[in-house]
């Protein structure tokens, strides 16, 4: 595989595009303590791109810079080019960015159909007017987004559980809806915090399946964080890993497979 700033071209064909997000000399602190030291890496147009690293690594922390939740307090954050100031979530949504969560975070009391409708909220025009009498254009826009969700629900293939409260369905599932309700929202940058922890084999592999046939089908960027190291490398073009809030390593999974400083962070090796 070649790699370059202006994108590369996988093993299997695929071509990937140029920088969509950049992260440059990140450093973030809570009080005395540091999650994030100096990290710079990209996220190119196309590509899936892994962060990973054992338990506190400063992954999920990562994440959060790259949502926007996050303001660090030394570095850049780049996204297509222009330096990012602090924004509102809503704002970070509108610019085309969706995230699921490491801790389920849906809407227990409402069905699945209606959950996956919630991410569509940012592409809703229509004025409390109109969705009050919900005749003309509000109607018109609840067809068009409820067709655009119930396209996702045919995609992740959870169509006879649409109808159901999502309180009633197991882990796996719910991880499932959560996804949909982030494709939903049509986004570039899809961020995914451990889209597989908890699951039993099948529904890793299921999850997998997923992420690689959103790329595939949608072309939809995606960056996710796994403590797993095996689940992300048949699934990532290109592999950051974090250790103690530092980069460790940045590359193709073969290359980080045999990284010294990557193997001894997984076997535990202490640190001077």
């Amino acid at each position: 595989m070649n790699t370059t700033t202006e994108g590369y071209t996988t093993t299997d064909g695929r071509h990937i595009g140029g920088v969509v997000m950049e992260m440059k000399n990140i450093t973030l602190k809570f009080g005395g303590v540091t999650a994030i030291e100096d990290i710079t890496f990209d996220i190119l147009e196309g590509e899936i791109r892994a962060i990973i690293g054992p338990n506190g690594a400063g992954k999920s922390s990562m994440l959060n810079v790259i949502s926007g939740f996050y303001v660090p307090q030394e570095g850049e954050v780049f996204f297509k080019g222009v330096k990012r100031a602090p924004l509102k979530p809503y704002q970070v949504a509108r610019q085309g960015i969706a995230r699921t969560f490491q801790n389920i975070a849906l809407f227990e009391g409402m069905t699945v159909l209606d959950n996956i409708m919630t991410g569509r909220l940012t592409q809703m025009k229509s004025g409390f007017v109109s969705q009050a009498i919900w005749r003309g254009s509000a109607e018109r826009e609840e067809i068009e987004n409820r067709e655009i969700c119930e396209k996702v629900i045919d995609f992740l293939e959870i169509q006879y559980i649409r109808k159901t409260p999502v309180s009633r369905l197991p882990y796996g599932l719910k991880k499932r809806v959560e996804l949909a309700r982030a494709l939903a929202s049509e986004p570039k940058l899809l961020l995914l915090d451990e889209p597989m922890a908890g699951m039993n084999v099948e529904e890793k592999e299921d999850m997998s399946r997923f992420i690689l046939d959103v790329n595939d089908e949608f072309g939809t960027t995606i960056a996710l964080i796994e403590h797993d190291m095996g689940v992300v490398m048949d699934l990532s073009d290109r592999v950051v890993v974090m250790d103690y809030g530092k980069k460790i390593g940045d590359g193709i999974p073969s290359d980080i497979r045999n990284n010294q400083a990557v193997i001894d962070a997984y076997l535990g090796v202490s640190h001077d």
